[in-house]
C-alpha cells in the first residue's frame, strides 16, 4: 500500500503579499509588542514606587535614545492596534468587506496610526 503524494500547502513565498494580509500579521505582531511594552511600563511604575535609585535607573533607561525609540514604537503599535481593532469591529458588523473598502480602511488605519503617534510625540 503506497501513500498518495498530495501537494503540500504553498509556502508564503508563493503568495504576493497583500495589504490585508500584511495588516493582519502586523496586528498580531503589535499585540505582542504592546504586551512586552506593558512590562516595561510596569517596571517604570514599580521604580516610581521604589527607591530613588530604582527610579533613577528607569529614568536613565527611558531618557536614553534606545528607550525613547522603544516608547515611540510602543506608542505607534498601541495606536495601530487600537485603530485596526476599530476596523475589525466594523467588520464584525458586516461593514467594509468589499476589496476596495478593505484596502481603503487599511490605508486609513495606517494614516491614523501615523497621525496619532506624531500628535502624541510632537505636542
Amino acid at each position: 500500500m503506497t501513500t498518495a503524494r498530495r501537494p503540500l500547502s504553498p509556502h508564503l513565498q508563493v503568495y504576493r503579499p497583500q495589504l490585508t494580509s500584511v495588516l493582519s500579521i502586523l496586528h498580531r505582531t503589535t499585540g505582542v509588542i504592546i504586551a512586552i511594552g506593558a512590562l516595561l511600563i510596569g517596571w517604570w511604575l514599580w521604580s516610581v514606587a521604589g527607591t530613588g535609585e530604582q527610579f533613577a535607573l528607569s529614568h536613565l533607561f527611558f531618557n536614553s535614545s534606545f528607550g525613547t525609540v522603544l516608547l515611540v514604537v510602543w506608542t505607534a503599535c498601541t495606536f495601530y492596534h487600537l485603530c485596526n481593532g476599530i476596523r475589525h469591529l466594523f467588520w464584525d458588523m458586516g461593514v467594509g468587506f468589499e476589496i476596495s473598502q478593505a484596502y481603503l480602511s487599511g490605508k486609513a488605519v495606517l494614516a491614523a496610526t501615523a497621525i496619532l503617534t506624531l500628535l502624541v510625540w510632537l505636542l
